[in-house]
């Protein structure tokens, strides 16, 4: 007798949650030992899982001895070596989490390059399964499998040993002093170095171990498993970062959850929807609880911390505007097909341009600016296309200006409830909504259906087209730049140094946030659409989340407050894309990001100096910040004068 469908999709779930647990439980276990959330734990699950797949199916290793070097010996190597040189030297100068954050974007971009420059963009339908999939018994009319419960109770019992050697061992006692006050545990005379390492490896063991179960089920690919294993950081989020047994709980209720409603069909939109939400049931998770207050975990809603900087080294002036503008002139005398690769330039200035205006002016940590692009040249496509009901096809121009508005009303919806967050905890929210956007919209044959990205008449000729898209650079310069100037640049200037003060000195902080990320949202979708419409055609894949992050590192390299620097990426990105091999240029931002120092230096104080045990770290301010502490500090002397 067979069990009803409910009960035999169980197993299926459990499988899936099983994975997503191991990596939630690394990503616990780092930040609790290390203060920082690994967001290059699916780099490196995307990393080990190639790797075994090149050791078995191209070198023909016995499984055994391959998933040993990988699993207990690469993963956790790779861990201890990003410990000792990239996070070691932030958290000896008390770094705050988003300098950790930025860090790990670095290395996701790094080891995600390499991959894609090693093993191609093409996906391996042909990973190795370390776990044989045999039935081990039938309970109740369910099929038991023997890989599902070696998955389980692997999980169960790395949790199970974690607990145990963290309460009842002198390492554990060790962990909690580091965790409490790292120099604090320095001057007892605990090695606190040790710890770190230690929680790095476990972290990249679980993530390897992700990596390595998820890859036979899907398509391994440098830009897919990475995704989808920094997805799994929904269940590390709804445990607040702190507990495991909640972490791994949420994993195998989504997972089963996610399992459960392959069994629903509707009709129409109503079956697409519920097949993008079932797809991406992990994805809805990470939405809600970074958006909701209540679900957001203490750990990332913490005090001040200082906002991003220039990446500048002082006394570096800009990127002089007439080294660049013949440059931009240049492709006008190019070949047809050379011209058609450098229509790309302006468009992704213009997105990379958003992130000098959100990060870099408003020093706002924002990683969903590939959503805000991607929904520019999707609108761009329906409102040129008739694709919206009740409104008839508009010219290009116009269904390009009406996509601009769009992504702008969405930045001002999406910017009100993150409003007060900074840091860590919007830059978890901003990846949240740009990972929603490329899965559930994107990716969806309902959105993508009936586009129309042509470009007829005048705009037809590429020399023409170009020409327009230098116009609208240009306009979008002139208008960063005096939104950097002036009354309102003060403002965006007092909040990125040191929002406090700002506040202090009458600054409306909520409502120049809402214009950082209104004015981004818009320029992101001009270059989106700019993108589409240069190569005719909606590719979803071209927007995603990935892209956000190398796009977000290569304008932090460039220099995040340059707008003349995000011009100049662009056209090297552009350049290295179209003259080398694919994902050289991924590859040289983030050895850029880490070789140079650039990305950790560009948060905060700048230049390493040595912190005095209970001192907070120096804040940099501009003009209007030491204007307020300058009068905090008078009066505060006056209070201490007084009889």
């Amino acid at each position: 007798m067979s069990a009803p469908l409910a009960l035999e999709l169980v197993p299926a779930g459990v499988a899936v949650g099983s994975a997503a647990a191991l990596a939630g439980l690394g990503l616990v276990v780092c930040h609790r030992a290390t203060g920082v959330l690994n967001v290059a734990q699916g780099a490196i699950a995307m990393a080990t899982a190639y790797l075994l797949r090149q050791t078995v199916v191209v070198w023909h290793w016995p499984r055994a001895l391959a998933a040993c070097c990988c699993l207990l010996l690469f993963a956790p190597g790779l861990g201890v070596l990003l410990d000792v040189l990239v996070f070691r030297r932030l958290q000896r100068r008390r770094a705050g989490p988003g300098e950790g954050l930025v860090a790990g974007i670095g290395v996701f971009v790094l080891l995600t390059g390499g991959a894609y420059l090693l093993w191609g963009p093409a996906a391996r339908t042909d990973a190795p399964s370390l776990l044989p999939q045999q039935r081990l018994a039938t309970v109740a009319g369910i099929d038991l499998r023997l890989d599902t419960v070696l998955e389980l109770g692997a999980v169960l019992l790395l949790a199970a040993g974690w607990g145990a050697v963290t309460r009842w061992t002198a390492f554990g006692t060790s962990l909690r002093a580091v965790v409490d006050d790292r120099r604090l545990a320095e001057l007892g005379g605990l090695d606190a170095d040790m710890v770190s390492s230690v929680g790095w490896a476990f972290s990249s063991f679980t993530a390897g171990a992700a990596g390595v179960l998820l890859a036979p089920s899907l398509q391994l690919d440098p830009y897919g498993l990475p995704l989808l294993v920094m997805e799994t950081m929904a269940v590390a989020i709804l445990a607040r970062l702190r507990s495991v047994p909640v972490a791994i709980a949420a994993a195998l209720l989504l997972g089963v959850a996610q399992s459960e409603l392959t069994q629903f069909h509707f009709r129409g939109a109503a079956q697409s929807l519920l097949q993008a939400g079932d797809a991406d049931l992990f994805v809805l998770a990470l939405l809600a609880a970074v958006l909701l207050p209540r679900l957001l975990p203490p750990a990332t809603r913490g005090g001040y911390e200082p906002a991003l900087a220039s990446a500048r080294p002082p006394g570096r002036g800009p990127l002089p505007a007439g080294l660049l503008a013949p440059l931009l002139l240049l492709p006008l005398a190019f070949r047809a097909d050379d011209l058609r690769a450098a229509l790309q330039v302006p468009a992704l200035a213009l997105v990379l341009l958003s992130i000098v205006v959100v990060t870099g002016y408003a020093g706002q940590i924002s990683l969903g600016q590939a959503g805000y692009a991607g929904l520019g040249a999707l609108a761009t496509g329906l409102f040129a296309g008739g694709g919206i009901p009740g409104l008839p096809r508009l010219p290009v121009a116009a269904a390009l200006a009406a996509a601009v508005a769009v992504a702008a009303l969405l930045g001002l919806l999406v910017g009100r409830p993150t409003v007060h967050r900074r840091g860590l905890a919007l830059a978890l929210a901003t990846l949240a909504v740009g990972t929603a956007l490329s899965r559930l919209v994107f990716q969806q044959p309902y959105a993508a259906s009936g586009l129309l990205l042509d470009r007829t008449g005048l705009l037809g000729d590429d020399r023409v087209f170009y020409g327009l898209e230098l116009l609208l650079l240009g306009g979008s310069l002139l208008l960063v730049r005096a939104l950097h100037r002036g009354r309102t640049g003060r403002a965006l200037g007092a909040v990125r140094d040191h929002e406090p003060a700002a506040a202090a000195s009458g600054v409306a902080v909520a409502r120049v946030k809402l214009l950082a990320f209104t004015v981004g949202a818009a320029l992101a979708a001009l270059g989106g659409g700019l993108l589409g419409l240069g190569v005719q055609a909606f590719d979803p894949d071209s927007f995603d989340p990935v892209y956000g992050l190398v796009w977000f590192a290569a304008v932090v390299v460039a220099g995040v407050d340059s707008a003349l620097g995000a011009v100049l990426a662009a056209a090297v990105l552009t350049a290295l894309d179209a003259g080398t091999l694919p994902g050289v240029s991924t590859a040289v931002v983030g050895a850029l990001a880490l070789l140079q120092g650039r990305l950790p230096q560009a948060l905060g104080t700048g230049a390493e100096q040595p912190v005095a045990p209970h001192q907070a770290p120096a804040v940099r301010l501009g003009p209007l910040g030491r204007r307020v502490a300058g009068r905090a500090a008078r009066a505060a002397q006056a209070e201490r004068g007084r009889p």
